[in-house]
C-alpha cells in the first residue's frame, strides 16, 4: 500500500477541488467540498480499493489524509 496512490484515490472522489490541494498533510475536513456524503464515498472507496472497512469514527478521528492512510494501513 502506497501513500501517493492513496492520496490519488482520495482526490479522485472530489469533483471540484484541485488535485494540487491534496497532500499527505491536507486537512481534508477543511476543504470547501468536504461533506458527509463525501465521507461515505471515501469509506466506500477504501472498502473497494483496499478491502478495509472503516467507520465514520475513523474519519472523525483523522485530521490529515495521512492519518486516514495510517488507519487503513494498520487494518490491512
Amino acid at each position: 500500500m502506497e501513500l501517493n496512490k492513496f492520496i490519488q484515490n482520495f482526490a479522485d472522489q472530489f469533483d471540484e477541488t484541485d488535485v494540487a490541494a491534496f497532500t499527505a498533510d491536507t486537512d481534508f475536513k477543511e476543504l470547501d467540498e468536504w461533506s458527509s456524503l463525501l465521507a461515505l464515498t471515501i469509506i466506500a472507496m477504501i472498502d473497494e480499493e483496499y478491502g478495509v472497512e472503516i467507520k465514520g469514527d475513523h474519519i472523525r478521528k483523522s485530521v490529515t489524509i495521512k492519518d486516514l492512510f495510517d488507519i487503513v494501513k494498520s487494518k490491512k
